[in-house]
């Protein structure tokens, strides 16, 4: 069975903790991710080379590797380095998203997208709009995600609050595998994600940031 055939149908998880937290260790999201796989998730979706060296040994389900930088001169973090793209290859991911907008960075898409499929890797562009899309099908991309929308630009939902359902109906009109990805927080969410044309949708914090999520809670008590 091919990537995206495991892929689709189901929810990947993002184990992705609150950075610096305590729970941001490569041996805690290794576990994150094994919790994940227990519960039914199809892949997960990790941070780090380190944590994808962590997690691939205890996991078969596959992994979308990335790496957060924050650069000094480009707003673009989502794994912008050919060395980026070549760590989580030999650590195991089998999907490596990068960041898909066309905005100035160290390293072109297309140049990413050439290489992760060079090193045998399915690329996923991490796109803000239809326009990212678009660019990223002729780059050579296998898989659009929904997860910049409303990072980069406003967001084209009409609620910025909730999932862009109308950006997951626009790449799905493109023909690839297409990933919702972007403030699913509850079951009714990801089932509305669905049934908007989504090929697998991703959850992150209402999973895995628990700090983000007891805040959550917390704000609805008297003394929270």
């Amino acid at each position: 069975m091919s990537i995206l055939d495991q892929m689709r149908g189901g929810i990947v998880v993002s184990c992705q903790p609150v950075d610096h937290g305590p729970m941001d260790q490569p041996h805690i999201v290794a576990a994150m991710a094994q919790a994940a796989v227990a519960g039914g998730a199809k892949a997960v979706r990790i941070e780090g080379a380190d944590k994808v060296w962590a997690t691939r040994p205890h996991i078969s389900v596959p992994i979308i590797g990335i790496v957060k930088r924050d650069l000094p001169d480009s707003d673009v973090r989502i794994t912008p380095y050919l060395e980026d793209v070549e760590a989580l290859a030999d650590a195991g991911a089998d999907v490596i998203a990068y960041d898909g907008t066309n905005r100035p960075r160290p390293l072109s898409t297309s140049e990413l997208a050439v290489a992760i499929t060079a090193l045998g890797k399915l690329p996923m562009a991490d796109c803000s709009s239809l326009v990212d899309a678009e660019r990223a099908v002729t780059e050579g991309a296998q898989i659009l995600g929904s997860t910049l929308s409303g990072y980069v630009d406003a967001p084209t939902a009409t609620d910025e609050d909730m999932p862009d359902y109308f950006m997951v109906r626009q790449l799905k009109q493109l023909g690839l595998f297409t990933m919702a990805e972007g403030r699913y927080s509850s079951p009714d969410r990801v089932r509305e994600g669905f049934v908007h044309g989504a090929d697998a949708v991703t959850v992150g914090t209402a999973l895995t940031r628990l700090e983000i999520m007891t805040s959550w809670f917390c704000a609805e008590a008297p003394n929270g």
